[in-house]
């Protein structure tokens, strides 16, 4: 293990250091900036440096979060409003009356086309937002909510085009990734390629049953929503599909970063590191505010979100009431906490197992807020028993 630790937050390092004992193989990467200061920068494993890039799932979410929160501050998106208003094409098959703040809340009813759309279509965000525009929603928008794992990306960046008339790459990479210098792509250029390190696969357990990816539950959508994580491919061709994903940059699963990039982009846009903070304090608090909680109607577990990011839940325990962030299935895990003014960041190359937030980052996201405030927070510790497999997105 590699890197170092502020002082007051020498346990931290004790922390990650057992749990690097306990699996020699752990391969990762943690940072963490208290305002703006960064506190914690290690990593560990066998090629891993501080530099090194890789796909975070779901973790990339948060681009469009905040790219969502930037447009708010400008007065150009209002989540009040139909989003038929800036889309009109979106307003058929009983979509007329769905408000921006549902569709990127899981509320939509959007979590895969009818026939699934192809990697190709996901290749072309533009194609794919007008076969899910055609669509019924698959519940009553408002109804429930249900992971839009991969389609909150074509939606949100479709949206994205519309209000400003130019594409969601265009608009993250020339208003947020490169003026702060942040190793956070959506769409990596090509010279990068030789900083990736690819992700690993879950290993099970001895005895332990390979957790299913949803519920069995009567009415359960997620096994239809996620059924193309089921292809078996062979290592090339997986290894030619991460190398497009990479490059395409589905803002929902497949941007490309470092722990260093996660913080970062927290950091920059809540506090800022190089430069003022990138989105004022009240855009930010209505992305923050929840929007829905209870079992998710596709991945049928507890889950709480924001505005496109999860808010914190039992098991999802990764800061305050106030705090707001995403994880990824491969183990990652970004997120802000207003209370405490921390910015995490984690990568992790191979995938923990049941699935979903690392719980040693849960730990190491606890132990840290309760240094900077001397108090726990509310939700308790990552090593929570009824944590289960998120959806690999």
């Amino acid at each position: 293990m590699r890197g170092f630790v502020a002082p007051g937050f020498e346990s931290v390092e004790e922390l990650v250091h057992r749990a690097q004992e306990e699996d020699p193989e752990h391969s990762f990467q943690l940072a963490i900036y208290h305002h703006d200061e960064l506190i914690v920068d290690l990593h560990a494993g066998e090629g891993m440096t501080p530099d090194s890039l890789m796909i975070p799932m779901s973790v990339s979410k948060n681009s469009l979060g905040f790219v969502v929160a930037l447009l708010l501050d400008r007065g150009e998106l209002d989540l009040d409003a139909p989003v038929s208003r800036y889309w009109p094409e979106f307003g058929v098959e009983g979509k007329a009356g769905i408000l921006v703040r549902e569709l990127l809340s899981h509320q939509a009813g959007l979590p895969e086309a009818q026939p699934p759309l192809t990697d190709d279509e996901y290749a072309d965000l533009e194609a794919a937002a007008g076969r899910l525009v055609t669509q019924l929603p698959w519940w009553r928008p408002g109804a429930t909510f249900g992971y839009h794992g991969l389609t909150i990306g074509v939606l949100g960046a479709e949206l994205v085009r519309r209000v400003t008339g130019t594409t969601f790459h265009e608009v993250f990479e020339q208003e947020v990734r490169a003026p702060r210098g942040l190793d956070f792509y959506v769409g990596l250029p090509p010279e990068l390629e030789d900083r990736v390190l690819e992700t690993q696969p879950m290993r099970v357990p001895d005895g332990a049953a390979a957790p299913p990816p949803f519920e069995r539950s009567p009415g359960q959508v997620g096994r239809e929503v996620f059924a193309g994580l089921s292809v078996q491919r062979s290592e090339e061709e997986a290894l030619a599909r991460s190398r497009r994903s990479r490059e395409i940059g589905n803002p929902a699963a497949f941007a490309t970063v470092s722990a260093r990039g996660i913080a970062g982009l927290f950091a920059e846009c809540t506090v800022g590191l190089t430069g003022p903070a990138l989105v004022s304090e009240q855009a930010l608090a209505r992305v923050a505010q929840l929007q829905v909680a209870g079992t998710d109607a596709v991945i049928g577990i507890e889950r709480r979100y924001g505005v496109v990011f999860q808010k914190p839940s039992a098991n999802l325990p990764f800061g305050s009431h106030r705090a707001f962030g995403h994880d990824g299935a491969g183990g990652g895990l970004g997120f802000h906490d207003p209370r405490t003014r921390i910015s995490f960041g984690y990568s992790v190359r191979r995938t923990p197992f049941p699935g979903g937030a690392d719980a040693r980052a849960l730990d190491v996201a606890y132990l840290v807020h309760a240094i900077v405030d001397g108090s726990s927070p509310s939700s308790g510790p990552g090593a929570d028993t009824e944590r289960r497999a998120a959806p690999p997105a």
